[in-house]
């Protein structure tokens, strides 16, 4: 910047704000997978979703929500909850889905 009296210079930082998760629907599924779920937040776009470990595929996402389809459980013949984690640049956010045997 000039003005009258010199020069001043500066730096500015764009920082990637980090997700949030306001809703998961449905929060439960198949323990074989292949169910689609909505997750519902903010910041959103561009993000990886993995349910446990396992990376879930994406069908749509923008800023608001993400589209995926649930992997298959670890173990088909058990009950389970697992952690569903959202990353994006500015950081991750989670929720949980559990996983209902047949």
């Amino acid at each position: 910047m000039t003005t009258p009296g010199g020069t001043a210079s500066g730096k500015f930082t764009y920082v990637t704000p980090a997700p949030t998760i306001t809703s998961i629907s449905p929060s439960s599924g198949s323990t074989y997978g292949g169910t689609t779920v909505t997750i519902s937040g903010t910041n959103l776009g561009g993000a990886t979703v993995s349910f446990g470990s396992t990376a879930a595929k994406i069908s749509s996402d923008s800023g608001s929500q993400i589209v995926v389809t649930s992997p298959a459980a670890s173990n088909p013949n058990v009950t389970v909850t697992v952690t569903v984690t959202v990353t994006t640049a500015g950081g991750s956010a989670t929720t949980s889905f559990t996983y209902n045997a047949p």
